[in-house]
């Protein structure tokens, strides 16, 4: 088998066919002076408010922000706790603790790598405020028990869509679903901007009017404070870049589930675990993350053999020295924990050839064969 290189990521192939509008757009910004908020983030909450099937969207400098607005935006403070997965990025449990607030962990469904909603029960007690579901990967929640969860107890419904841009759940838009939604724009996510970036979207005016005044160190009008806020604005080259994007976010997104249909395809039968999709729904494919035993060893074969590879992600929030105040132990999310001692993700980005997929689906299936 002749050698291929195959990057996990290329951000540079993605810029060369945007070249021209993303100059052009930054230069209406900088001709405009325009450089925190200002026009071109106005119409990109408007236009993402849009395409997620949401009344209203609140640009903001990160996804973690996002989460931290979200979350404080539907009444979570000290001493509240909210149910959510130990198997994500960081900052889902991070913003949870920005409040003062506890995360309480519950399994995931080893099919879909998502929250198990069956065990959202055990884990429910008198000071749970919300549930924050992640749809990891880009492969939406399983949102219908959660939402009936929530509304038979008068709990919230935080959306961490922050790989989910553009998912469909049952037809419906990540971002759509729960009582406020979180998206990073970080540059290697399928809507990235050239630096950090970030929003929230919800149907409720009130939620959005909060957001916008605490990102803007709780204005209501220039210099008049109403409460204590944060220092959370999108620039506004973040706002032009993501305007350009948008308008190709569907057609990357289809090529991204083309190129998992073509990895499960040739995965077939390997001696490796997927992850099962609903055909109700729509993932967005930010990662293709499939589980091998030996992990590492598998990810040095493939590096050998120009594959690079990354891992979503090595350790559960649980076992996080971070979260050891929780008091989980190991062995209390048996389902997470094998996850993640097992997961590895393969190359996926809109600008990868099939000829690279291929290489990269039988060099894996080459490895494990001769591990």
């Amino acid at each position: 088998m002749t050698k291929i290189a195959v990057p996990f990521l290329d951000l540079k192939a993605q810029f060369a066919t945007l070249r021209k509008e993303i100059l052009s757009a930054l230069e209406h910004v900088c001709a405009n002076a325009a450089f925190i908020l200002g026009e071109e983030v106005r119409e990109f909450e408007k236009e993402f408010a849009a395409y997620c099937g949401a009344k209203y969207c609140v640009a903001l400098n990160s996804g973690t922000s996002a989460l931290h607005l979200a979350l404080a935006a539907v009444g979570v403070g000290p001493g509240d706790e909210v149910i959510t997965t130990p198997n994500t990025f960081v900052a889902t449990a991070e913003a949870i603790t920005y409040l003062g607030a506890r995360p309480v962990f519950v399994d995931i469904d080893p099919g879909t790598a998502n929250l198990d909603p069956r065990l959202l029960e055990p884990a429910l007690s008198p000071r749970t405020k919300a549930v924050l579901p992640v749809h990891l990967y880009g492969r939406p929640a399983d949102m219908d028990p959660i939402l009936d969860f929530a509304a038979q107890h008068g709990l919230a419904v935080i959306e961490d869509a922050c790989q989910a841009h553009g998912a469909r759940y049952k037809g419906k838009r990540a971002g759509s679903l729960g009582r406020v939604a979180t998206f990073s724009f970080y540059p290697s996510k399928n809507l990235g901007a050239y630096g950090e970036g970030g929003a929230l979207t919800t149907q409720d005016e009130q939620i959005a009017s909060l957001a916008q005044s605490l990102r803007d160190h709780g204005q209501t009008r220039r210099y008049h404070h109403e409460r204590v806020g944060y220092n959370y604005r999108m620039d506004g080259f973040q706002g032009a870049v993501l305007r350009v994007k948008l308008k190709r976010l569907d057609a990357w997104n289809a090529r991204r589930r083309a190129i998992a249909d073509l990895y499960q395809k040739r995965l077939a039968g390997a001696k490796l675990d997927m992850l099962r999709d609903d055909p109700q729904n729509e993932s967005a494919y930010h990662l293709f993350a499939v589980y091998v035993d030996n992990r590492d060893a598998v990810r040095a074969a493939l590096q050998a053999r120009g594959v690079e590879t990354a891992v979503h992600y090595p350790l559960p929030l649980h076992l996080q020295p971070a979260f050891a105040g929780l008091g989980y132990p190991r062995g209390s999310f048996p389902h997470a924990e094998r996850a993640c001692e097992r997961v590895l993700s393969l190359p996926l980005f809109p600008e990868l050839a099939d000829e690279q997929v291929e290489y990269a689906a039988e060099t894996l299936a080459d490895a494990l064969d001769n591990r």
